[in-house]
């Protein structure tokens, strides 16, 4: 297995971390290294700090198109009880940000699925940096819908195993209940000239 040069390698081997936390030097180091992937920041935050809602997992299989097509939306992810289990087993997660044009998310062309792929793809690589640093169970939720293919295989199996990854809500979470418990605010982009957030979280450990 290759591993990145700018990771601080002793001897070869990286320890696993145990609850150790996560410094501002390697939080930084993270960010530097994936802004090109469309991320803006990134926030260390306790995982309690999560809120679960059965609604969420109702929008999901009323009113969105997604619903049953992808590997990364319901039915194919955890259920409401499924997912507060797996999130019960961590302490601390990484918030991921970046910002888009809103005219962007009306679009169905190859720009906009390139941005999504982009920031799809700068996630799961953090992840994987994470895990050369020794958290080994970093694991990624991914904002928006998966479109590293134009139609998902789904029920058929997945083109990219090693890429897939839930979406934030199709865990349940409630997104903007979630920034407001961080102390952070988010509103709806109603003009087309305005900027979006979109968000992901990596599990950390």
């Amino acid at each position: 297995m290759k591993c990145d040069p700018d990771l601080e390698i002793k001897n070869n081997v990286v320890e696993f971390r145990n609850n150790s936390g996560i410094s501002s030097a390697l939080t930084e180091r993270l960010l530097k290294k994936c802004q090109k992937q469309g991320i803006s920041a990134i926030f260390p935050f306790p995982i309690e700090k999560i809120i679960v809602k059965d609604w969420v997992n109702l929008k999901c299989r009323y009113g969105c198109s997604m619903f049953g097509t992808s590997w990364c939306c319901p039915p194919a992810t955890p259920e409401p009880e499924k997912a507060r289990a797996i999130l019960s087993e961590y302490t601390t997660a990484l918030l991921l940000t970046g910002t888009r044009k809103c005219a962007d998310f009306y679009l169905d062309n190859c720009r906009k699925r390139s941005g999504m792929v982009r920031f799809w793809k700068g996630i799961v690589s953090t992840e994987r940096l994470l895990f050369l640093e020794g958290y080994y169970k970093a694991f990624s939720l991914v904002s928006g819908v998966c479109s590293l293919c134009k139609k998902c295989t789904y029920p058929d199996p997945c083109r990219f195993p090693q890429e897939k990854r839930p979406v934030i809500e199709s865990f349940s979470i409630d997104v903007i209940g979630t920034l407001r418990n961080l102390g952070g605010t988010s509103r709806v982009a109603i003009n087309m000239a305005d900027l979006f957030n979109y968000y992901g979280i990596i599990l950390l450990e």
